[in-house]
This record gives C-alpha cells, sequence and structure tokens, in this order.
C-alpha cells in the first residue's frame, strides 16, 4: 500500500482505532499528505430558521437555502457529518446526541398535518458525535434527543435528500453568553474533518409582539427589530462579537429583540468557530411577521 492510500484509509477510522489523542490531531491535520485525504475544512453556517412552515413553502427563504446547499452537492464537497446547534435544544450542561438514527421531533403545535406528517429520516453519527464530547470536558453524551424543528425544517432545504448524518450539540441555558462562543472555539477541529457546523436559531426573536401585530393581520417589521438586525449586521462584519454579546447596550432595540436568548445564542456558535481571516459572507436578509429575522450567513 503506498503512502497516501493508507493516509486516505487512516482518515477513515476513528480516532481510537488510530491511538490518537485529542490534542494532537490539530498538528497532524497541518501535513499536507493528511489533507489531501480529508473532505477539507468545512464552512459554517448561521441560519434564521423562523417558522416551522418553511419546511414545506417555497418562499424567497427556502430558495436562498436551497442555492446555499448547492456548494455541498459534488462528492468531495459534500460533508462527512452535519452538527446542529439549535434554539430549540436547552439542557443544563451541554450534551451531544450519540443516536445513530435521530427521530424527527415536533416540537409544535398548532399547525397543519402535513407539518406533523414530515419526516427528515438522515442518520445519525454516533462516532464523530463521540468525538465532540471528547474535544471539551463541557460536552456530555446522551441519546435522549432527536432533530428538532430548528434542525430539520431547513436541512430539508439544505440538503433534500437527507443523505448526510446528522447530530445536535445542546445549548447550556444556564451559562452566560460568553460560554457559548469560548465552547463554540474548540469544535474547530470537526471542521477539519469535514462537519459542517450550523447554527439555527434568529438573530431578532420576539414571538409575543410578532404574534400581537399578527392578529391585526399587520406583518410589517417593526422599526426596533429593522434597528437591532442593521446592528447587528454591522457588529458580525467589523468582527465585534464582544458588543454582540452585551446586546443590551444596543438599547431599547436590543431589549425587544432578544427578550430571552434561546435564538440568538446559535449565532455565537457559528461567530465562535470564524477564523481570523475567514470571511463573513450574508446569505439571506429579512426581518418578516414583525419582529423575526431570518439573517443567514456563512463563515468560510
Amino acid at each position: 500500500m503506498d503512502r497516501i492510500t493508507f493516509l486516505k484509509s487512516l482518515a477513515m477510522l476513528p480516532l481510537a482505532t488510530c491511538n490518537m489523542k485529542i490534542q494532537d490531531f490539530p498538528k497532524i491535520m497541518e501535513q499536507p499528505a493528511f489533507a489531501k485525504a480529508t473532505t477539507g475544512k468545512m464552512p459554517v453556517l448561521f441560519v434564521g430558521h423562523g417558522s416551522p412552515m418553511n419546511a414545506l413553502e417555497d418562499n424567497a427563504f427556502t430558495r436562498s437555502l436551497r442555492k446555499l446547499g448547492e456548494q455541498f452537492k459534488e462528492e468531495d464537497k459534500k460533508p462527512a457529518a452535519i452538527l446542529v446547534v439549535s434554539a430549540h435544544w436547552l439542557t443544563r450542561g451541554s450534551y451531544v446526541n450519540i443516536a445513530p438514527k435521530p427521530e424527527t421531533i415536533h416540537d409544535f403545535g398548532g399547525f397543519p398535518q402535513a407539518l406533523f406528517d414530515a419526516q427528515y429520516p438522515a442518520p445519525g453519527s454516533p462516532e464523530l458525535a463521540k468525538e465532540t464530547a471528547k474535544l471539551s470536558a463541557l460536552i456530555h453524551e446522551t441519546d435522549d434527543w432527536g432533530l428538532d424543528h430548528g434542525a430539520w425544517t431547513i436541512l430539508m432545504h439544505l440538503f433534500p435528500e437527507a443523505d448526510v448524518p446528522v447530530f445536535q450539540l445542546s445549548i447550556d441555558y444556564y451559562q452566560p453568553l460568553q460560554y457559548h462562543l469560548d465552547l463554540a472555539q474548540q469544535l474547530d477541529a470537526l471542521r477539519e474533518k469535514g462537519v459542517l457546523i450550523i447554527g439555527s436559531g434568529n438573530i431578532v426573536h420576539n414571538l409575543r409582539l410578532s404574534m400581537e401585530r399578527l392578529r391585526n393581520g399587520d406583518t410589517r417589521p417593526y422599526d426596533w427589530a429593522v434597528e437591532f438586525d442593521a446592528w447587528a449586521k454591522e457588529k458580525i462584519a467589523s468582527r465585534d462579537f464582544q458588543s454582540l454579546i452585551a446586546y443590551e447596550k444596543a438599547g431599547e432595540a436590543g431589549k425587544l429583540s432578544v427578550p430571552t436568548p434561546d435564538h440568538y445564542i446559535p449565532m455565537l456558535y457559528s461567530l465562535g468557530l470564524a477564523g481570523e481571516k475567514e470571511e463573513i459572507k450574508q446569505a439571506y436578509e429579512e426581518v418578516t411577521l414583525g419582529g423575526i429575522s431570518m439573517r443567514t450567513f456563512q463563515v468560510g
């Protein structure tokens, strides 16, 4: 067996099989021969997922997701797996789902039966999920989860064939925002393994005030929602992530746009993975339903 063939075979094995320490992995990845044997460093996405009905709808947002997914269609660009950090898996402690066949979770109510009938039968990735847990002592394994609507409703458009393994990382809702930005940085080795990491939430997410306006048949965005979404866009472009952590300092617009941080936190995971020289490209921009930002961007 020649050296390149051997390295290609080695790249397909779990780290434990190679008797490799996780802290040594970044050093080995710097070797050119190893780099040729992998999919290459994956980009990172943040998706403003909005209403679960987007799973079934053909609109400007869902078409933008399909366009975003086209870059992964070629075999050498296809992810080895997808890791989603969703606004809808909140826990005490950080957990990674190691289930081999994650169920499609319909974690909502009041929608048409067609949405409850929808399934996203992608396999899980127990091996890569377990490697994720090894990257930080803060991450624990569990099989007590599936794919919530923050994951599967967007993946139906990004990867409609459901042929890429998917697993999720929970949000420890009891930690400060800096915790999430710091934890994200510890996940970077996964990108070198061909894992596409997606944060799924909404930068602006005030469902109560959105419903107030919708009950009156008004879908116009609130001025404060447009203001904060634009503020966040500017902070992302200037890589001022610390200001994004201290979003309350953006004034009343910040407080109204982020009444609770559950949908905001996934953005911090995506930004925490951004290398100093990596481009952050805006893929979709819209404030809809009064107070929901659908802003979507790509790192790398």
